[in-house]
């Protein structure tokens, strides 16, 4: 497995120096888009509006929207001034139980392996937790953004992080529809909680499964197998036109020129 990301866990002042690696990968069958006549894949081309053509990524630049149709260009020099301690650091700010965070707040996952070197202070912070049954609350830098983050044991032997969103990116309840007042029978409740008690199982992620990606890889391959196959028309060849046109207008100009020089010189001969 490759690491992503290289640096250290600020733990009061000891330093922990460890790799983090993708946790999870994403399995959801992707499609392509393709033209419906001629099953050609469509393409998505960065486009200027106003210069009306096709511009390359180093033309392109970072704008912040401050007001519509206004905007600051930041560019890297920028974020390079930006104070951050956390570039290369995960630094803890508090431990607590992990019952007490709602789910909501995690985003992604990532295993956290020690160096070498870091081997028994990223033991000695692991079995700490393990034993107060803590995690713990750090700030972290990953790809030019700062997460607040959560640190983990993970199956008794490693620890992971989870990065979680700061309290503004999450959405307040306000905005969603009301939910009317509804009165609830006794025997409703009592068979719910009944229905809830029957169902009730420890969690064992084996035993659940993605059908609906196991339903479409069988479509996939049943239209394989009926040899349903699909293949793009090949494209025409493209004449470079506006090189033939400018290589049509030189060549006029150059017979042009020529024959004003030939008139000219018979002039002077005569």
């Amino acid at each position: 497995m490759r690491s992503m990301w290289k640096g250290a866990i600020s733990f009061g002042l000891v330093s922990i120096p460890i790799k983090l690696y993708a946790a999870t990968e994403d399995h959801t069958i992707h499609f392509k888009q393709l033209h419906k006549e001629c099953k050609s894949p469509i393409k998505y081309e960065k486009i200027c509006p106003v210069c009306n053509r096709q511009i390359s990524d180093e033309e392109i630049v970072r704008g912040y929207e401050y007001e519509p149709g206004k905007y600051v260009i930041i560019d890297d020099e920028d974020l390079e001034r930006i104070p951050m301690s956390t570039v290369k650091s995960i630094d803890i700010l508090d431990f607590t139980d992990i019952d007490k965070i709602d789910p909501i707040y995690y985003d992604k996952t990532y295993y956290i392996a020690p160096e070498d070197i870091g081997a028994k202070p990223y033991v000695l912070l692991r079995d700490s937790m393990k034993e107060t049954n803590r995690v713990a609350i750090a700030r972290v830098v990953i790809r030019a953004k700062q997460d607040l983050a959560c640190i983990r044991v993970y199956n008794d032997k490693y620890m992971v992080l989870e990065t979680m969103h700061f309290p503004d990116e999450i959405r307040n309840t306000e905005q969603l529809p009301p939910i009317r007042d509804v009165n609830l029978h006794e025997n409703e409740i009592k068979m719910a909680k009944q229905l809830i008690d029957a169902l009730t199982a420890n969690f064992d992620p084996i035993k659940y499964d993605d059908n609906y990606r196991k339903a479409i890889i069988e479509v996939i391959e049943s239209r394989i197998q009926d040899k349903k196959i699909e293949i793009p028309e090949k494209a025409p060849a493209v004449e470079n036109v506006l090189d033939l046109v400018s290589a049509l207008k030189a060549s006029i100009d150059s017979v042009k020129n020529d024959t004003t020089s030939k008139k000219v010189r018979k002039k002077k001969g005569a």
